[in-house]
């Protein structure tokens, strides 16, 4: 899709998969810009730098599409790209700054992504999807017995913005709420009165739901191991709902398999669109393609801020930008 004609820069918008973008309030923003907006995902790197010929600016879809030095390289009058949200770690910033692209970033919410937490530990517990799809097919109350969780133990691992939501949501429904992370997660949550655990191993082995909220980092890649969810209880139900690669390779799948935890959702894979996943073929794991983010609301923020930035930029009144050297 293209709209506009009398702008000076010419912007393309990645992997609107839904086709969500143009329907928003804040595309407003870009009439009179030329606008390309992409569906599909390229193929190839050197399929995307062919659509992306002549193209001024890049918004993405949040971290759908890497931005590494192979497509930079392939994209001589790239001038800016920004970013919908605030993460940008599927950019190479340096070597963005090295060719004198800048970077800009705009606002979150997590209020989105909390939400569909909750849902999904709600719908795993009382095995809603089973349940709904076999009275569809004619069959009554065909799944395991479901389990309520008021005065049960909601685990949080990263008590940062998204997991103090969601703590406070298992607080509502009358549940125990202990923490674990880093040391700065564990403080804050001592200041919010809430509970530490004991141990990384206690942590594990006492949860009834362990519900992931960390950011994807060197440090924190492959954090949650085999013998971390080895320790869970056969009952227990583990929740992702930030990053897949937060867990150790394939480790959730076999801990499926072997029992312990007896359960999971998750909501983000190794690559993405995700069309085949281990997760996929197991019964005891609910999997919904990436939506903590994809909410009417929250696009509105983040592309409200992402198309601000395209024009201060282009009127030489550049916001947000992450890599401010290349202003210099």
């Amino acid at each position: 899709m293209t709209i506009g004609t009398q702008a000076t820069f010419s912007v393309a918008i990645l992997d609107d998969y839904q086709g969500a973008i143009p329907e928003l309030k804040a595309f407003s923003k870009l009439a009179g810009y030329k606008v390309k907006v992409l569906r599909t995902t390229a193929e190839s790197v050197d399929d995307l730098a062919s659509q992306l010929k002549g193209i001024d600016v890049i918004v993405p879809v949040r971290e759908r599409t890497v931005i590494g030095k192979e497509l930079l390289s392939k994209l001589p009058d790239l001038k800016m790209i920004s970013q919908s949200g605030k993460g940008v770690a599927h950019i190479d910033v340096q070597e963005c700054t090295r060719r004198g692209i800048a970077v800009a970033s705009s606002g979150g919410n997590s209020y989105a992504p909390a939400e569909l937490t909750w849902a999904l530990i709600l719908a795993s517990m009382r095995n809603i999807p089973a349940e709904a799809q076999s009275a569809k097919d004619g069959k009554w109350q065909t799944s395991p017995i479901g389990t309520q969780l008021r005065g049960r133990k909601l685990g949080i691992y990263g008590y940062g913005s998204i997991g103090g939501i969601v703590a406070g949501y298992g607080k509502a429904f009358g549940m125990q709420v202990i923490v674990w992370g880093r040391e700065g997660s564990r403080e804050r949550a001592r200041k919010d009165g809430l509970e530490v655990a004991t141990s990384r191993e206690a942590f594990f082995a006492e949860s009834d739901v362990v519900s992931v909220h960390l950011r994807l980092s060197a440090e924190s890649r492959g954090a949650i191991t085999a013998q971390d969810l080895a320790l869970m209880k056969p009952t227990a139900l583990f929740v992702n709902t930030s990053r897949a690669d937060l867990v150790a390779p394939k480790a959730l799948e076999e801990a499926l398999i072997k029992g312990h935890p007896g359960y999971a959702a998750v909501d983000t894979y190794e690559e993405e669109p995700a069309k085949k996943h281990p997760l996929f073929a197991l019964k005891n794991a609910l999997c919904v393609p990436h939506l903590g983010y994809v909410e009417q609301d929250t696009y509105e923020i983040f592309f409200d801020g992402a198309f601000d930035n395209v024009l201060a930029f282009e009127a030489g009144k550049p916001e947000n930008i992450v890599n401010s050297d290349v202003l210099k």
